[in-house]
């Protein structure tokens, strides 16, 4: 597949006995959001640090290529395409804003105008511009962060590996920063995203691998991991007694609640099992006041999959 950003087959990494990554595989396209989630200690900063250079993979590791570049025969080139955000922050706080990002194009070769037009307009695109005279020790976690991808982008990655990039954020910083991921990507950027909030991973995601004990899980998108674990279903209230008798004749595998008047009706959330449900209703002549979807979210599936007592399913 020639539009992968970044493809790894059976990628392997050991510390002595303990096996951190055991043969997982990895596909995603350019210009998409690919999430990585697991429990602490799952392998996901260690598979981030493998696909940006930062430490070797496991010699039985399979074919790795991240940017189009053979991961093993030309790191250099991978080095190249590619940026790195972790959730420790790589600011200086000792100089400014502006001398973080002058630093930052001199160590990608950058002439001295080009080096000074580049900081001016990321400065600018990450409004920093205010701030940008003062020493970065004194910007708020928000904008230290926001600096932080800034000084990663001085070299036009195409890949970005963005590990847990909004821990420690409050709400708005957070919101502020997925605004900045997808602005990231429709440039057409690919964003390799590692977190702990689960929520995250659900908004902005295009697909998402679930790691657990060094091995994936489940993979998809976040609406066909939700469909993994059992429990969505759709409720029907109704005002009318009547109503509520006629749809209970209607829908025998139903739930029944009397005294709210609703039904409960096993159900994956999908139009087609919406359209089943309404059609039923009207061919009986009957309709609902209320209709609403409860589909699991991704921390059930999180908790599903990461359970030590629970089989693992997976979806491709």
């Amino acid at each position: 597949m020639t539009n992968l950003a970044i493809a790894a087959h059976g990628l392997r990494k050991s510390y002595g006995d303990k096996v951190v990554l055991d043969g997982v595989d990895l596909a995603v396209p350019e210009g998409t959001i690919f999430s990585l989630l697991g429990p602490n200690g799952a392998g996901k900063t260690t598979a981030v640090k493998i696909l940006s250079t930062l430490i070797s993979p496991g010699p039985a590791s399979g074919a790795i290529r991240v940017g189009g570049h053979d991961l093993t025969a030309d790191p250099q080139a991978v080095r190249a395409a590619i940026g790195v955000t972790g959730q420790f922050s790589a600011v200086d706080g000792l100089i400014t804003g502006e001398e973080n990002m002058l630093l930052m194009a001199d160590l990608h070769h950058l002439s001295k105008p080009e080096g000074r037009r580049a900081a001016a307009e990321l400065l600018e695109r990450f409004d920093l511009v205010e701030a940008a005279k003062k020493p970065a020790a004194t910007y708020s976690g928000g904008m230290k962060r926001r600096l932080d991808i800034a000084m990663t982008l001085v070299g036009n990655p195409r890949i970005i590996f963005l590990d847990e990039p909004t821990t420690g954020l409050d709400p708005r910083s957070r919101h502020n920063m997925w605004q900045i991921i997808r602005e990231l990507v429709s440039d057409g950027v690919t964003v390799f995203l590692t977190t702990q909030y689960l929520e995250e991973a659900d908004e902005l995601a295009d697909r998402i691998a679930v790691l657990n004990d060094g091995k994936i899980a489940a993979e998809g998108t976040a609406e066909e991991l939700k469909r993994l674990i059992p429990g969505g279903h759709v409720r029907l209230r109704f005002t009318d007694p009547a109503a509520y008798q006629g749809a209970v004749a209607t829908l025998p595998d139903s739930t029944r609640d009397d005294e709210s008047l609703s039904l409960q009706i096993p159900s994956g959330g999908s139009q087609r099992d919406l359209r089943s449900i309404l059609e039923r209703l009207d061919s009986a002549g009957v309709e609902a006041d209320e209709l609403t979807v409860h589909t699991p979210d991704l921390d059930d599936v999180f908790f599903a999959l990461t359970s030590t007592d629970q089989p693992k399913e997976t979806v491709r």
